[in-house]
């Protein structure tokens, strides 16, 4: 395929130079980059309609321009001549270097710097249990304050008002500094990725079921006998969501570690797993996002955030003095993946003018092919991606659209670490 441009940002061309037949530059908004290939667009199907209609008119606009670029010498040189799988590979390599680079970042900030846990060593055992959101969380000694049982300020004697129950690890002996090193005798590594993730699991589906704790203290093991109870607890950190789990009242410690090898499937496959269910939330999450921007509600700590919030929070995590420098470069690189991860993504949806609008068509085109033949019918030729322009134009507003509304909420309201 003959490719005229390859361009770093967009906008007007800061500088460039041709070598070959492609013009390689550099253009004044960095804000991502482009290759314009001859013949993204077919020619008009035979048969098609020549009523003048508006749309048409533009769509047949957009066509005379892409079909422009093609020239007598190109011959078989232009995109929609090529069969369906090249094409394919084409729109895929950009989003596939995407996730290498992701796969690259999330290894080297595994393997060699380390990422930042959560062991299973305790780092703090509350005295007390407190459902998520008590009044009495601020006290001095909340432990001391008596609540209702969704954390009401309530008068010591009235009808359910009572302390606060002691934690179930207060109870069975826990101690900060203990290290959780089993499970029902199932062991853990302290400081793997998911190991503390593990150990929550188990507390939060045991509600009043006993759990055997297996910990290390002093250079000892012991075993201890513990039983959650139902709490109101936080779906997630940095969410109001609530549900009810079992409860312990463990802390554990934060820590960088590195990992195995052996754990990069698992964690990119967790990252992954995150990454599409935020991007799933991205829709309903918009409405925060224009009340925060312009009506003052707070901001969502776990909504989207745009170039500016990302480059904010970087500033204030490489301005912690606290942070070692391992942690300012395992932050760096895990925020590197993180922004290939969510492009591949991203422009693998199924929408033109994204990459996965240009993979679905021509898929779409190969099972219209391969129904026709069996049908004991001609070939219909290449699918025409310009009946999709009005699709692409409004896709491209939206995009604009939100990346404005990120741009003023990061400014004017932004997330911070805080």
């Amino acid at each position: 395929m003959r490719v005229p441009q390859f361009m770093v940002g967009f906008g007007p061309t800061i500088w460039s130079r041709t070598k070959g037949e492609t013009e390689y530059g550099i253009k004044a908004v960095p804000l991502g980059g482009y290759i314009r290939i001859v013949g993204m667009i077919p020619p008009a199907e035979e048969g098609e309609s020549a009523r003048a209609t508006r749309m048409r008119s533009f769509i047949a606009e957009v066509r005379g321009q892409a079909l422009n670029d093609v020239l007598p010498t190109d011959g078989d040189r232009v995109f929609y001549r090529k069969p369906w799988w090249q094409r394919v590979v084409v729109m895929f390599a950009g989003p596939f270097h995407n996730l290498v680079l992701a796969v690259l970042f999330f290894a080297v900030t595994l393997t060699a710097v380390g990422t930042s846990v959560f062991t299973t060593t305790v780092r703090e055992v509350p005295a007390c249990v407190l459902p998520a959101g008590a009044a009495s969380a601020s006290a001095a000694d909340p432990c001391s304050v008596p609540i209702t049982a969704a954390g009401e300020l309530c008068e010591a004697g009235a009808p359910g008002c009572a302390l606060p129950q002691r934690s179930p690890a207060a109870e069975a002996g826990l101690r900060p500094g203990d290290t959780i090193v089993a499970i029902e005798g199932q062991a853990i590594d302290r400081t793997a990725y998911d190991s503390w993730t593990a150990v929550q699991e188990a507390i939060r589906t045991s509600p009043g079921r006993p759990l055997q704790l297996t910990v290390e203290r002093d250079g000892e093991q012991r075993d201890l006998t513990v039983t959650p109870i139902a709490n109101t607890v936080y779906v997630e950190a940095g969410s109001d969501e609530t549900t009810t789990a079992g409860y312990l009242g463990v802390a554990p410690s934060p820590e960088l570690a590195r990992q195995s090898v052996a754990a990069l499937p698992g964690y990119f496959g967790t990252v992954v797993a995150n990454s599409v269910e935020r991007l799933v939330e991205i829709p309903q999450k918009i409405p925060q996002l224009f009340r925060a921007a312009f009506l003052g509600e707070e901001r969502d700590a776990n909504g989207p955030i745009g170039v500016v919030g990302v480059g904010r929070i970087s500033g204030e995590v490489f301005a912690i003095q606290e942070f070692s420098g391992a942690e300012k470069v395992s932050f760096f690189l895990s925020l590197l993946a993180s922004v290939n991860l969510v492009l591949f993504l991203f422009n693998l949806l199924p929408i033109y003018p994204l990459d996965g609008g240009h993979v679905a068509g021509a898929l779409y085109e190969k099972a219209r092919s391969t129904v026709a033949r069996v049908r004991g019918r001609p070939d219909p030729g290449p699918f025409d991606i310009a009946r999709l322009m009005p699709v692409a134009y409004v896709v491209a507003g939206l995009f604009i659209g939100l990346s404005a509304l990120l741009l003023i909420a990061d400014v004017v309201n932004p997330i911070t670490l805080q």
